[in-house]
């Protein structure tokens, strides 16, 4: 199933709208209050909007008659942009403590361990990695849509409410940012422990070989690691082994961030262990590598205070990628991600997914440094796998175990939540959309045409196995379910994946070298065969006007031949035939 990023994505809009507008207005959550599931409801319109130009609906005047028919159910072309303000402000006011605080409750994405337990509205207030990541992304998408709306709108009540919006999410944004300083960790622990014990079996080295990979991270965690978080002294000691990445909230007894300029967001103490999960680094890693994009530079989003933070989270951003990815490659022949699945050393857990969330990480990595032709190649056939364990490219049989990663997905124990009165869970079951969206990322990477065309082909088969997975009628018709219960994070993740693929497109296809050097052999013939036509062709006739105009046509292949030498063979080929037909003619005569 080929993925069409436009089509599909019009689709999915208007199932969003269907579900989530009533007469033009926005609905109320029906899923009960999560910040997370609200962020990601919101994301599904607002990512494609502020990412695609095709998609944007922060000029009313230039928004497309597809875009609009999809949405017809938000309003009309001037009316969508208020209601989508009108449903960010009630998002952010809804979120928020009564003094104006911004809130980051899990709510009913937590459950709890214990059979039988109830979710206490305590334990429903959490603070989780998962909204602080998303709140990110989604602030700094609406203060996008914002800065363009404002410039196309008089009415006062109007940039009234914008300004009104612009303040409450910087507001947010700033303690999302300082929430996810606070939840980053590094745990230090003796090789001889038994999560020592654990992660030495995983790189299947001894302590020695750790110490001398990791020396250079170290000494950056010891000398350039203060704001938001407290690490062990211990880590000095070249005999200790450590771990660093997110913590799935903020981490207990971590300190306050106060050395900023402008007003500091309440900082609730925290209650999780120095324990980093892979899956809650990389969530953070997604959210924080948008305050470094393109667009965030561009528009200058960030305030003051704001880039401070941003610059202390992009070192812990460098740090987990190096220490996670380092990890997954250790030693020189097998590497630890390859032998499937991973195992954790803190939760003593194991699965194809925990695979797929190192693989995302590495991704990252891959991403930041350019990766080697060899890296890529491996990591595209540990992809490859993963989507066969998951049974997502081969078929699943009664009562095979990789059905659990779907529904209901992989159950992760919350370290530390047992404060808040009972131990609470998180459950991940998006590993379908974690592949297609880590595929669709090394596909954009990749500079080798067969390793892209692998990439590709995986990818239009995972979307097919997503596509498949819709809700078929009822209320949430056209999005995405896990058992019974709609899920927002898995329709905003395929929405991800389908941006992802946009950009993808756009994108200068590769050059091939072989092509190339073809085309350019050809160009010479026919630029030959071009001057003998025009030497034998009257001076005063028509046929040297068509002799200029394939002359402009071989003058366009030459200018095609550095990005597109495939285009430049086909203009090429066409030139030859026609010049081939005028020899023959003039032969004939």
């Amino acid at each position: 199933m080929r993925i069409e990023p436009r089509q599909h994505l019009l689709d999915v809009w208007r199932a969003v709208a269907r579900h989530s507008f009533g007469d033009g207005k926005p609905e109320e959550d029906r899923d009960g209050l999560s910040s997370v599931v609200d962020a990601e409801r919101l994301l599904c319109l607002l990512h494609p909007a502020t990412e695609i130009p095709a998609f944007r609906l922060d000029q009313p005047d230039i928004t497309e008659r597809d875009v609009l028919r999809a949405l017809e159910n938000v309003g009309s072309r001037l009316e969508i942009p208020p209601h989508l303000i009108a449903m960010l402000g009630r998002f952010m006011r809804t979120h928020s403590r009564e003094d104006g605080h911004p809130t980051f409750a899990g709510g009913h994405c937590f459950t709890p361990a214990e059979p039988g337990a109830h979710l206490t509205r305590e334990q429903a207030q959490l603070g989780v990695v998962d909204s602080y990541a998303r709140s990110v992304t989604l602030c700094l998408a609406t203060l996008g849509f914002l800065k363009v709306y404002e410039t196309t709108t008089t009415r006062p009540e109007t940039r009234a409410a914008c300004a009104e919006l612009r303040d409450v999410t910087n507001t947010r944004m700033t303690a999302a940012m300082i929430s996810l300083l606070r939840s980053f960790t590094v745990n230090v622990f003796d090789a001889e422990s038994e999560q020592g014990s654990r992660l030495i079996k995983v790189i299947g080295q001894d302590r020695q070989p750790f110490a001398r990979r990791f020396r250079l991270l170290r000494a950056t965690i010891i000398e350039s690691l203060a704001l938001g978080v407290r690490v062990d002294e211990s880590i000095r000691e070249e005999a200790k082994l450590f771990e660093c990445g997110w913590a799935w909230g903020v981490v207990k007894d971590a300190p306050t961030v106060t050395d900023l300029r402008g007003s500091v967001p309440a900082q609730p103490d925290g209650i999780a262990d120095r324990l980093p999960y892979v899956y809650f680094t990389v969530v953070a890693l997604d959210g924080i590598q948008d305050l470094f994009s393109e667009r965030t530079l561009t528009l200058g989003l960030l305030d003051e205070d704001q880039q401070k933070l941003a610059e202390a989270l992009r070192l812990r951003w460098e740090l987990s990628q190096q220490y996670w990815s380092a990890v997954a490659r250790f030693g020189a022949a097998r590497w630890p991600l390859e032998d499937l699945p991973w195992r954790t050393t803190g939760l003593c857990m194991e699965s194809e997914y925990l695979s797929l969330t190192v693989a995302a990480v590495l991704v990252h990595d891959l991403v930041r440094r350019n990766a080697t032709d060899d890296d890529l190649t491996r990591t595209v056939a540990l992809m490859e796998r993963l989507a066969d364990h998951g049974r997502v490219t081969s078929r699943m049989t009664a009562h095979d175990p990789a059905r659990w990663l779907h529904d209901p997905g992989v159950t992760m124990p919350l370290a530390g939540s047992e404060r808040s009165g009972s131990l609470l869970e998180w459950r991940a079951p998006d590993f379908s959309a974690q592949l297609l969206k880590r595929s669709l990322q090394l596909a954009a990477l990749s500079q080798d045409i067969s390793t892209q065309d692998r990439l590709l082909r995986l990818a239009e088969q995972v979307f097919e196995h997503l596509w498949r997975r819709r809700v078929k009628e009822g209320e949430g018709e056209g999005l995405w379910a896990v058992g019974p219960n709609l899920s927002w994070g898995i329709t905003e993740r395929v929405i991800e994946c389908l941006v992802a693929a946009g950009k993808l497109y756009v994108r200068p296809p590769i050059r091939s070298r072989d092509v190339a050097r073809l085309a350019t052999d050809m160009l010479g013939e026919a630029a030959r065969l071009l001057g003998e036509e025009q030497l034998a062709a009257p001076a005063d006739g028509s046929q040297q006007r068509s002799l200029c105009t394939i002359g402009n046509r071989l003058d366009r292949a030459r200018g095609l031949l550095e990005s597109r030498p495939a285009t430049a063979f086909a203009v090429v080929l066409a030139v030859l035939e026609e010049l081939h037909a005028m020899a023959w003619a003039r032969n004939e005569d």
